[in-house]
């Protein structure tokens, strides 16, 4: 009876996968690294949790405590600030913007907080938005979206430039002098719908001094010859638009006027200045158009 040969022992037969190899061997290296990984996330989340309801507490400061020493050895190993590299400023002034990111050269680049910076950075009257990076090794990067002036707003007698949000901007008016000029309370944030439609009508703008806000529900246009026309509330547009036909049909604009009233949409209410003749309405042109003598309107 033959015997059946087998194959020595250890040959490539027999030899597990080279996967299977390494797991046998780092086995017993793998089972306590999972544990200290698992002990390690359990600290972790408690640091976390520790710190989100208790911002002044132990564990607040230790981590603060750790950034501090991360940030000294970091630091000794060559990761130092060594530019500060600032994108879209153009309004913004940069000593206040240097000292709101509060890094300066040769500082630790993992010693400051990138969210506190942008913070600080967003509380300055010419930012809209902020994002700073931190680039290793020495680098840190601060990106402005900065607000854009809109319209100078004038309010017991004082000026102020604000965006199209009507958020302030602390800036000299004298450098946007070409802005339109906006007057009384609540004006700033109902400007943007008036005085794009007065944008769109060029003709119609360069004959306006200041759009003026009254009761903070509707507008009044000063003209440049002391005219007032008086807009009606959540109207304005069409009530413009009615405005430049009748000034391109008859005129209305130039003649001496103290105010047209067009809150009424199908009445137009007209006054004369004081120093007019009493057959101002019947100058030529006039002819087709409707038009009285009302009170000052309130």
């Amino acid at each position: 009876m033959s015997r059946v040969k087998r194959a020595p022992r250890n040959s490539l037969i027999d030899r597990p996968a080279p996967w299977r190899l390494m797991l046998r061997r780092q086995r017993r290296l793998l089972r306590p690294g999972l544990w200290v990984a698992g002990v390690g996330f359990v600290v972790l989340f408690g640091l976390v949790a520790v710190k989100s309801t208790e911002p002044g507490g132990a564990a607040n400061r230790a981590l603060l405590i750790l950034r501090e020493r991360l940030a000294t050895v970091t630091a000794e190993a060559g990761l130092r600030v060594r530019d500060v590299v600032i994108e879209g400023r153009a309004n913004t002034p940069e000593p206040l913007l240097r000292a709101a990111i509060g890094v300066s050269k040769g500082d630790p680049i993992l010693g400051f907080s990138v969210e506190q910076a942008r913070a600080r950075i967003e509380t300055l009257s010419w930012v809209e938005h902020a994002t700073v990076e931190r680039r290793l090794p020495g680098t840190v990067v601060v990106y402005l979206q900065e607000r854009r002036p809109f319209a100078i707003w004038q309010n017991h007698g004082k000026f102020q430039l604000v965006d199209r949000q009507g958020q302030v901007v602390n800036q000299d008016v004298s450098q946007f002098k070409n802005l339109p000029l906006i007057v009384g309370v609540g004006a700033p944030e109902a400007a943007a719908t008036l005085l794009d439609a007065l944008t769109d009508r060029p003709a119609l703008a360069e004959k306006v001094v200041a759009a003026v806000r009254v009761g903070q529900r509707r507008w009044n246009l000063r003209m440049r010859n002391g005219m007032d026309v008086l807009l009606p509330e959540g109207h304005e547009v069409a009530a413009i638009d009615r405005l430049v036909q009748l000034d391109q049909t008859h005129q209305l604009l130039e003649r001496p006027l103290a105010a047209i009233d067009l809150r009424l949409p199908d009445r137009l209410v007209i006054r004369p200045r004081e120093d007019a003749t009493a057959d101002a309405p019947n100058q030529p042109g006039a002819k087709g158009s409707q038009a009285s003598t009302a009170k000052k309107p309130t």
